[in-house]
């Protein structure tokens, strides 16, 4: 029997009831179409959280714009603490708040994933048209057929749906649906780090440290960092190769290592031996893959979020990124006036590069982080460039203000970073020629 045409039937099977799963189906279900959004785990609103693999979000502009879409901007602005800069915790100097922005002003916000994906999830159900189904793990999609099959408590199930997305994560069951077929390029490149969380509960009722920024713990090879949290506890997560968490046998081990590299926090944390031993380690891969959309006679696959481009969180804009994937899925959905291949396939070209130079810069700033932050001539080059964008403003800013409180695509910061280098070069240039020519002047006189 032949499959109904896709574009008519207006049904999406969503994979995976993340952030970008969810925020996808808000957006399509106010569209009209019939979305049910598949999850493999029980509904996380009941079971909670994974011990031990939260990592806080930093959300941003681009996280925060896409967020106003479906009203919720506020509701998580309410759900998170502003961090405006970066606290460098040294070895030997006290703490050194390093602004974010030039203007000293603008802020990161620090947002639980296991609160904000609950929200989503709320938010999502509300919308006519949305169906949620949990325990439901894709096995394979035919997009010849339009049917899916799913593994569930009760056995075998199968679905049909026009257009299917594949929001399921790194490891995604959508992506490896479609990694066999002609053409499929994949990578993943694994750091030879690991991480593992930590907590710094409240003290005496109050945050134990400044709740107004992201904690670094620079070790050159390594690093811990802390974001504040509403119930006034941080959730630290250690960047350590697998050499040194495994360096780490005895209790006393443990607690001579942190007083050792973390002396101002070590007795903060009255659980560090218990969750050291306790919380695993979890990996960090960098994943790229193309083609992201594929087509079948009866059926469409797009993958978004990690299950199109996994990046390491070191630049805090993976839900970011995720979530402009959606908006951008979703305006191109909007304006395709039937024509649904071109319009994923346009939705690949737009954001395909984007997720490329962000997952490049991400890699880049875990070293900034862990070494170059506590130079001194990084902190001479942060100052002199929020100097002159507060002079120019617009001109000059920083890599961080344009990844985080800007929407210009991530593809076209590197260049204008470049430009920007080569402007201050010149000029030193000139300042340095016009100096040398005061000074012949000078002495010819």
């Amino acid at each position: 029997m032949p499959v109904a045409d896709p574009v008519e039937k207006r049904e999406v099977a969503i994979i995976g009831a993340g952030l970008a799963g969810c925020l996808a189906a808000a957006l399509l279900g106010r569209r009209g179409y019939a979305v049910t959004l598949y999850e493999r785990r029980d509904d996380p609103r009941a079971t909670g959280a994974e011990r031990g693999r939260s990592i806080n979000l930093a959300l941003s502009a681009r996280g925060l714009g896409a967020l106003a879409e479906v009203g919720l901007e506020q509701d998580v602005l309410d759900h998170g603490l502003p961090m405006h800069g970066r606290m460098v915790h040294a070895l030997d100097a006290p703490p050194q708040l390093q602004p974010y922005s030039a203007d000293r002003d603008r802020a990161i916000h620090s947002v639980s994933r296991g609160r904000l994906n609950a929200i989503l999830l709320d938010t999502a159900e509300a919308v006519p048209g949305v169906r949620i189904v949990f325990g439901h793990q894709l096995e394979s999609v035919d997009l010849d057929r339009a049917t899916l099959t799913f593994r569930t408590d009760t056995g075998p199930v199968e679905a049909t749906a026009g257009l299917v997305l594949g929001a399921d994560g790194s490891y995604a069951a959508s992506r490896r649906a479609v990694t066999f077929r002609p053409g499929f390029d994949f990578s993943q490149d694994y750091l030879s780090h690991g991480y593992k969380e930590l907590t710094i509960p409240a003290v005496d009722g109050d945050f134990a440290i400044d709740p107004g920024a992201l904690h670094i713990w620079p070790q050159g090879s390594s690093m811990m960092i802390a974001l504040p949290n509403l119930d006034k506890s941080f959730t630290c997560t250690l960047f350590w190769t697998a050499a040194e968490f495994e360096s780490l046998r005895t209790d006393a081990e443990i607690r001579a290592h942190f007083a050792t590299y973390y002396p101002d926090v070590a007795g903060l944390i009255p659980d560090l031996v218990t969750d050291f031993r306790a919380n695993p380690v979890g990996s960090l891969v960098t994943i790229r893959c193309s083609p992201w959309v594929h087509h079948g006679e009866g059926a469409s696959l797009a993958l978004l979020g990690d299950a199109a481009h996994a990046i390491v969180p070191f630049f805090g804009q993976g839900a970011n990124c995720a979530f402009e994937d959606c908006i951008e899925l979703d305006r191109l959905l909007a304006t395709a006036d039937g024509d649904l291949v071109g319009a994923l396939d346009a939705y690949q070209d737009a954001r395909k590069a984007n997720c490329d130079a962000i997952a490049d810069m991400a890699l880049d700033n875990f070293v900034e982080m862990r070494d170059r932050v506590n130079s001194p001539a990084f902190r001479l080059r942060s100052k002199a460039r929020h100097t002159l964008e507060r002079a120019f403003p617009g001109r000059f800013p920083t890599r961080y203000e344009l990844v985080s409180f800007s929407t210009v695509p991530y593809v076209e910061i590197e260049e204008r970073m470049r430009r920007q280098n080569l402007t201050l070069a010149g000029a030193a240039a000139g300042i340095g020629a016009a100096l040398i020519a005061l000074r012949r002047t000078r002495v010819g006189s």
